[in-house]
């Protein structure tokens, strides 16, 4: 038995092309309907800009966040306009490590881990190992890779620390002052390259009253990996280095 044909209606070109052709129910037309364009694709959503990195800044406001009780070290890093651009958080306490430091300062003898952060998130890691007499800071990028280390080089007089990268001293960190928070960091040749100081004539000074309000002065463009030495002891340099009831002077 022979199928009917189908009515009159537009079906997909047997010619193809993707259009419709009409069918007035006994043969195919030249009306033809071409198909519809398909929809330009949504304009990519641009990405946001990165914001300021603590690399480019020639200042860097360091404020510690005020708590009642200090169970952890957090501290905003602002830039030369008081604008915060980063931050410095310890990570990786646990509930033992808060009671400890709760009801004694043992925890300066406790390994310590700090993330340093920037708009783009973190961008250094700093483990302090349990200490007994003198500091280390392993640097790390935050996927593990190694930058160096800041490793206290003597005990007695003015405390001065060591950046090391491959093996080699790249720098220092020396305190002059730790009362007055006057601090040089200097590069392998003993050139100063930077500074932690309260004297800065800037931004309000009364943010610098207190030692844990402090500047850090960076006195040009510095290449890897001493930038991020620098960024990395100057940023921690109460909780990293000093950590310690002794006043270095």
């Amino acid at each position: 038995m022979t199928q009917p044909p189908p009515p009159p209606g537009w079906y997909p070109d047997p010619a193809g092309g993707g259009g419709q052709r009409w069918w007035d129910g006994q043969g195919w037309t030249e009306h033809l309907q071409q198909a519809a364009a398909p929809p330009p694709p949504p304009a990519p959503v641009a990405a946001p800009a990165n914001g300021p990195s603590l690399y480019e800044q020639p200042v860097l406001l360091v404020n510690q966040k005020t708590k009642l009780i200090e169970l952890t070290n957090e501290y905003a890093v602002l830039d030369g306009e008081g604008r915060q651009i980063g931050a410095v958080v310890q990570v990786g306490q646990s509930g033992l490590k808060k009671a400890v430091r709760f009801v004694s300062n043992l925890d300066q003898f406790l390994t310590h881990t700090l993330e340093v952060r920037d708009s783009r998130g973190p961008v250094l890691v700093l483990t302090r190992p349990a200490k007994l007499v003198k500091s280390r800071v392993v640097v790390q990028r935050p996927d593990g890779a190694p930058v160096g280390e800041i490793v206290q080089a003597n005990v007695f007089g003015k405390i001065r620390f060591d950046l090391v990268a491959n093996g080699q001293v790249v720098g220092a960190i020396q305190a002059e002052n730790w009362r007055a928070w006057d601090f040089a960091i200097t590069d392998a040749a003993g050139v100063e390259v930077a500074r932690i100081t309260k004297t800065w004539e800037g931004l309000a000074r009364t943010l610098f009253t207190t030692a844990d309000r402090y500047v850090v002065l960076v006195h040009y463009r510095l290449p890897e990996p001493l930038a991020s030495m620098v960024i990395a002891s100057a940023l921690t340099v109460d909780t990293a280095l000093k950590q310690d009831d002794r006043g270095f002077n």
